[in-house]
């Protein structure tokens, strides 16, 4: 199991995602939790699924034994630990299938 906090950065895409789907954001951090670990457990193992759970602003995943090979050598080349490791890559996917299209017409104002 490695865990993560989630970052300003995924907490505000989740933010945008929930006000264009009028989600509620906690709903809207696993959304998008859960995108940024398929992209980057799809891109490591191939894997079409991930074993994930958000606690507030903590996530836990059980990653595929690829993926934890990967964090593994990414953490021991960085000197760093595995878990910054996954927290970077899913920072970085964080913003993955955002768009900068407007508010749907039936949205609420903000």
């Amino acid at each position: 199991m490695i865990s993560f906090e989630v970052s300003d950065r995924l907490s505000e895409a989740a933010e945008e995602w929930a006000e264009a789907r009028l989600e509620e954001h906690d709903e809207a951090i696993e959304t998008k939790v859960e995108q940024a670990l398929l992209e980057v457990e799809h891109l490591v193992s191939g894997a079409h699924e991930v074993d994930f759970e958000v606690d507030g602003r903590t996530v836990d995943l059980e990653p595929t034994d690829a993926l934890a090979e990967f964090l593994q050598q990414q953490a021991a080349e960085k000197g760093i630990d595995e878990s910054e490791v996954l927290a970077l890559y899913v920072d970085l996917f964080a913003r993955v299938f955002l768009d900068d299209e407007e508010r749907p017409s039936n949205a609420p104002p903000t």
